[in-house]
């Protein structure tokens, strides 16, 4: 359930807390009813060297923001640095999404940028927020929260994998200062000079948590931690309703992680071919379940139509 899970066919791709109304209980699953898709959540730690998370890092640049090259950390993955094989699965199979097994999340995917666009236009404010990044894929929505100073945000992926080598590195190279710094230090084009409001500090990576695993284990996790948790301001995620099979969780999961007068802000296409998925079945899926006001605040009509969809709490202020 990531950021870029979809199916090939849908193109676009570019480099301590109660149940809500509507929600499952925790811990009613046991393990003979898990539901397809299920993968335990773990909390991944940021190392004390951060030139090891760059390393054999290629840097690139896109809206200001740094990430790594995705071919680079392919190849380094089926040269035996990827513990759960979900490149040389991707690879095999010719997908960009193997269901319960890889999500999509080594791709970054048009609407993330689309959200970006409408971040901007909107002036939505991140600063003292908490805020969620569902379905991280590369991280880039998180890294504009951070660069906009919210007070914490976390970091989510379905796969492992794409937390430690690409989410955390993107994060790490956005807070390092000059991306040249770090690891080879490779760019495809120079880094230009940008207002220090826009940049980030090592500090800023205090602010971070990193998890991994299907989304109701993580809200589990987060739940049942002995850190204190508080639900977030902002819930930010991009391209993760193209499975229906998915809907259930995501809504549970956002109804369970959103503080009462919190926003989410999802990005979809119209419809994910292959797959089933797409905004107006999501939008149908929320109004029956009762519990979220949904609102479609932009339509990018280019290609395929796409979607940035806000939703609140019915009852929020």
């Amino acid at each position: 359930q990531e950021s870029g899970g979809k199916s090939q066919q849908t193109g676009g791709s570019v480099t301590g807390s109660s149940p809500r109304p509507g929600t499952d209980k925790h811990g009613e699953d046991t393990p003979s009813k898990k539901k397809p898709g299920f993968k335990a959540a773990q909390e991944h730690d940021i190392p004390e060297d951060l030139d090891k998370v760059l390393e054999n890092k290629v840097l690139e640049r896109a809206r200001d923001l740094y990430h790594v090259n995705m071919a680079v950390v392919e190849m380094r993955c089926l040269d035996g640095g990827d513990r759960e094989g979900i490149v040389s699965q991707s690879v095999s199979s010719r997908s960009d999404l193997i269901p319960g097994v890889y999500e999509g999340g080594l791709k970054i995917w048009e609407c993330t940028f689309d959200l970006m666009d409408y971040f901007s236009e909107a002036r939505i404010q991140f600063t003292n927020k908490s805020v969620l990044d569902l379905g991280c894929g590369a991280g880039l929505l998180g890294i504009v929260a951070l660069k906009g100073k919210a007070e914490k945000v976390h970091f989510q992926d379905y796969n492992s994998t794409v937390i430690d080598e690409i989410t955390l590195p993107n994060v790490v190279a956005n807070c390092v200062g000059d991306g040249n710094q770090a690891g080879d230090g490779k760019t495809r084009e120079p880094p230009s000079k940008r207002a220090k409001k826009a940049e980030c500090s090592p500090e800023a990576l205090t602010k971070c948590r990193f998890f991994s695993g299907e989304w109701s284990e993580v809200s589990r996790l987060l739940l049942s931690s002995r850190k204190p948790f508080m639900e977030y301001d902002i819930i930010v995620t991009s391209e993760t309703i193209y499975n229906p099979e998915y809907y259930g969780s995501l809504h549970d999961t956002l109804a369970q992680l959103l503080d009462k007068n919190g926003h989410v802000y999802l990005a979809s296409k119209a419809h994910y071919f292959g797959v089933g998925g797409g905004i107006h079945l999501f939008e149908q899926f929320v109004k029956e379940r009762n519990v979220f006001r949904t609102s479609i605040v932009k339509i990018i009509d280019k290609g395929l139509q796409r979607y940035i969809m806000e939703m609140v709490f019915k009852d929020s202020s």
